[in-house]
């Protein structure tokens, strides 16, 4: 299959554009960029380089994906923006490039779904098949593992992490790091017990979960110190990968831990 740009599209000279990829009317794609194979450029989106795309993904009409940094200490260095495969970037979504005091790169993975006006800030990190749904906001250097979902007009503070296969309800204020596997809702964000239905769509073991489920009641609800509460739950046995993965999210916190 050969490209196909169309006649209104301003794309630069320097642009790769992959086999069977299509780029829609209007569409203004900047020097620095690289599009896989078999990706889709809806009307009106723009693209700015440095940027990489892999194969697959559809980006709809008004997208901005690839800008400048919304940050002060930018000066126009060359960061960048990687996005990997079969990826859907809905309809006015923004994605900034990196900052070199950040790393000078923001990420996204594979199998993703960006829903309507959700904006992916500097040197943020996304997993796989990571869901966003509409005008989900990341912050600045925010670390979201696979599996989460984000619910509409929920938004997560600079440095943040979402643990994977967390769920955040819809409008959801999120300033600490999320654990993995749980729920959490409200302004600011509290723990509502484990996504236990996302974990068994997923195909996590009954066995495992109740794990999961026990670690939980003892690190936020045993009223024990944190701290003593990770040494019980290594005490009890609790041995499952997914339990010693929650422990490690823990320890690494920089920013704090929600809690219920």
């Amino acid at each position: 299959m050969t490209v196909q740009i169309h006649p209104l599209a301003i794309v630069d000279p320097s642009v790769q554009i992959g086999e069977g990829s299509t780029i829609g009317p209007f569409a203004v794609i900047g020097a620095g960029v690289e599009i896989g194979d078999h990706c889709r450029i809806g009307a009106n989106t723009v693209i700015e380089g440095p940027c990489r795309l892999g194969t697959h993904n559809h980006i709809f009409q008004f997208a901005s994906v690839g800008t400048a940094p919304q940050d002060l200490g930018y000066a126009g260095e060359p960061t960048m923006l990687e996005i990997g495969s079969h990826n859907t970037i809905r309809e006015f979504v923004t994605i900034n490039r990196g900052t070199v005091k950040g790393g000078g790169i923001t990420r996204i993975g594979h199998h993703n779904l960006l829903m309507a006006y959700c904006h992916v800030a500097h040197d943020c990190s996304i997993g796989d098949q990571v869901v966003m749904a509409n005008a989900a906001t990341l912050a600045g250097h925010v670390s979201v593992e696979d599996h989460a979902i984000l619910g509409g007009l929920s938004a997560v503070h600079q440095y943040a992490r979402v643990g994977a296969h967390a769920i955040l309800g819809g409008g959801t204020m999120a300033p600490l790091d999320i654990p993995p596997f749980m729920m959490a809702a409200g302004n600011h964000a509290s723990l509502h017990g484990i996504n236990v239905r996302g974990l068994a769509r997923r195909g996590i073991p009954r066995e495992t979960i109740l794990q999961i489920k026990r670690a939980y009641r003892l690190l936020f609800r045993s009223g024990l110190r944190l701290e003593d509460a990770m040494d019980e739950v290594s005490q009890r046995g609790l041995n499952a990968p997914e339990v010693a993965y929650l422990l490690d999210f823990i320890r690494n916190s920089r920013r704090g831990i929600t809690r219920p």
